[in-house]
């Protein structure tokens, strides 16, 4: 195989190779990235067996047809360092060593044979689904600040994609639970009425948001037996969803809490961010004293000392002192997109339901902290 391709346009492509390819592979095929040139075209093949991204290259400059996979990590790295829009000439001296030059460089990179690399169908039996990019991004980042790490609940290691319906609209809701908070975001979908509910992986939606982040291409999806798959041009992202039953969350979003709180989001996040700064560990629970007009927040640790301050608020009930995880709070508080963040309280023990005045289809959830 011989060709010739800029190196901006290929660096792109395995810039997303890299989040997908696992570093440290007891099969070390799986480091690798599959290089093939055919029908007047570069294919990139990345796979870690649950997930397998592929993309075409047509700006590509053909001299001769053939495949090869080289090491994913060490050829983004050559590429990062080689000047921006270098052209870079590729030729497969041997089947086990690649060449590649570029102006003053010469690399030789050593190779594994494509035989051993997973072959995938690519084939999926359900319709294709329209969505747009900008809002389907949005539901993954608002919904995936929940998702858990706790591989004991392994059907909690992802975000749930299901359909929901309401005023007698059909939307495509994410949910993604801890236990400890829940988030939920929803974006509303027409021409669907079947959809099988799913679990995706936490490491293929921080994938996916990277993709949709640099990508303006139009998004579609299609979903398979125990596979989801996003179209974006050239790029294919397919995943294995995660097999298990997410649990009926709707049981824990409070409906009758009727004391309210409004606060600016932006003095929200200051303030915790200032009193949490006396923690070292950042593990220690942030307190707010909330009365009529003002919220005092105070965060005291046995290690490093204490920190307390006072910010403006509006609160429809008398006091109510509660206290939170400082962190779970900032990553709400961060995703909510209008100046003021609604909290909706019942007790200082009872789960608390966060609003974005701004996003109707979204909504918190975060259990108060025991200090």
């Amino acid at each position: 195989m011989q060709f010739k391709v800029k190196r901006d346009t290929l660096l792109k492509s395995l810039n997303f190779v890299q989040g997908v390819v696992e570093k440290k592979n007891t099969l070390p095929i799986l480091s690798n990235v599959l290089l093939q040139l055919k029908d007047r075209k570069l294919s990139i093949v990345a796979t870690d067996l649950d997930i397998v991204f592929f993309d075409e290259i047509n700006d590509v400059k053909i001299i001769k047809d053939g495949s090869t996979t080289t090491s994913a990590a060490i050829l983004f790295d050559i590429l990062r360092k080689i000047s921006l829009n270098s052209e870079l000439s590729f030729e497969l001296k041997s089947e086990n060593r690649l060449s590649l030059k570029s102006e003053n460089s010469d690399f030789n990179l050593l190779c594994l044979p494509t035989d051993n690399f997973p072959t995938f169908a690519d084939n999926f039996e359900g319709s294709e689904i329209d969505l747009e990019n900008s809002k389907f991004l949005k539901l993954l980042n608002k919904a995936r600040i929940s998702i858990s790490n706790d591989d004991t609940r392994h059907y909690l290691n992802g975000i749930f994609l299901h359909l929901t319906e309401a005023h007698g609209r059909n939307f495509l809701t994410g949910v993604a639970t801890d236990s400890h908070r829940l988030s939920s975001s929803s974006l509303e979908i027409k021409n669907i009425d079947k959809f099988p509910s799913l679990i995706i992986p936490r490491k293929s939606v921080y994938q996916l948001c990277a993709l949709l982040s640099e990508n303006t291409e139009p998004l579609t999806m299609q979903v398979d037996e125990n596979r989801i798959k996003f179209t974006l041009g050239t790029i294919r992202f397919i995943s294995k969803v995660i097999d298990g039953k997410f649990p009926d969350y709707k049981k824990v979003v409070p409906e009758k809490n009727d004391k309210s709180l409004l606060v600016s989001s932006k003095d929200f996040i200051s303030s915790i961010e200032r009193v949490a700064s006396v923690s070292l560990d950042r593990k220690e629970g942030v307190k707010l004293a909330i009365n009529k007009d003002k919220i005092q927040l105070s965060v005291n640790s046995a290690n490093s000392g204490e920190g307390n301050e006072i910010i403006n608020a509006k609160f429809s009930s008398d006091n109510l002192n509660i206290s939170f995880n400082s962190k779970y709070l900032i990553d709400i508080a961060s995703e909510i997109e209008d100046k003021n963040l609604k909290m909706n309280f019942k007790d200082s023990v009872s789960p608390v339901l966060i609003e974005d005045l701004s996003d109707k289809n979204s909504y918190y959830v975060i259990m108060p902290m025991k200090i």
